[in-house]
């Protein structure tokens, strides 16, 4: 069967496009000149019949025609891609540029202490953390994957959950010494409340507690709103007032007294973490590595917990 090697060949260049963000800097990555990389993204485009690319001087955007040839060209050159690194049978073919749009208290607080071992597993690779609001449209900002936190959007995407992480409401020991320790969920409502920013839906997060099958929602008096958790931690410690945190790289700050949890037998209710990837039926092995190291950090923080747990328990 015959194939039209011109239009891989342009296939080629529109993925390195999108993938690279510019056409400079996919020039660069091809070893081609910026008005080759363009005169190729032409001439695919005109062998398809449609406008796959939207050019400006300043940006550059996958039409919709174009996003859906993307989205169904990917799963083949991924498959080609994988193909040939199953064969070399080495993890050394993580390689190229892994672009991640990644929730920011991942990133910062769990993920930042293990980049250099990741880093250095895989040295022909380079990882762009992005911190965003929100998932957004992965093809066309040039992301392979995302990491968030609730929900997964809705939309033409796979997602994996990774973890569910307890939520837990607590307050620093000068606080509780300062205004009192509530006995029940329900005497939030008449202290002082942190809140944080739920971006995704522009408000406020709502809090509730769960213990088994009970769920209360509780209405609280926020008088500070953040959108970072270092200044809600910070806050927390300073005795601003009570605030609700993920367990996830946080459980450290109960275990060395720090904060005080509030309600141990209300902590039920869980928060999960997914992996979104486009709609691809292929995923890249540079992917795969990345999201299995985030599964390592995981579990070893999970292992450090229940470890200390443990200890405390003997040691009571």
């Amino acid at each position: 069967m015959p194939y039209d090697g011109r239009l891989l060949a342009g296939v080629t260049v529109l993925m390195a496009v999108v993938e690279a963000g510019t056409i400079v800097r996919a020039a660069e990555t091809l070893g081609l000149s910026p008005s080759g990389v363009s005169r190729a993204l032409s001439r695919l485009e005109a062998r398809v019949g449609v406008r796959l690319l939207q050019r400006t001087t300043r940006s550059m955007t996958l039409t919709d025609e174009g996003r859906r040839f993307y989205e169904s060209v990917g799963p083949h050159l991924a498959g080609i891609e994988e193909a040939a690194i199953d064969a070399a049978g080495s993890s050394s073919n993580v390689r190229g540029r892994l672009r991640v749009n990644i929730d920011p208290f991942f990133s910062r607080i769990v993920l930042s202490a293990h980049l250099a071992d990741f880093l250095a597993r895989y040295p022909d690779l380079s990882l762009e953390l992005i911190m965003r609001d929100a998932v957004g449209d992965l093809v066309a900002d040039g992301f392979d994957l995302a990491l968030r936190f609730g929900d997964p959007p809705v939309g033409s995407f796979f997602a994996r959950k990774l973890v569910e992480t307890r939520i837990l409401t607590v307050a620093s020991p000068g606080y509780v010494a300062a205004h009192g320790r509530p006995k029940h969920p329900r005497e939030v409502e008449q202290h002082a409340c942190i809140d944080f920013w739920d971006a995704a839906h522009g408000r406020a997060y709502e809090w509730e507690f769960r213990r088994g099958a009970e769920v209360l929602p509780v209405n609280v008096k926020a008088r500070l709103l953040v959108s970072d958790t270092g200044t809600m931690v910070g806050a927390l410690e300073a005795g601003a007032g009570i605030a609700q945190i993920l367990e996830l790289g946080q459980m450290h700050l109960v275990k060395s007294g720090r904060l005080v949890l509030l309600f141990p037998d209300w902590t039920d209710e869980l928060f999960p973490l997914y992996a979104i990837h486009p709609s691809r039926q292929h995923r890249p092995v540079k992917v795969r590595a990345f999201i299995d190291f985030c599964l390592e950090v995981i579990a070893a923080l999970n292992r450090e917990d229940a470890q200390v747990q443990a200890d405390r328990q003997r040691a009571g």
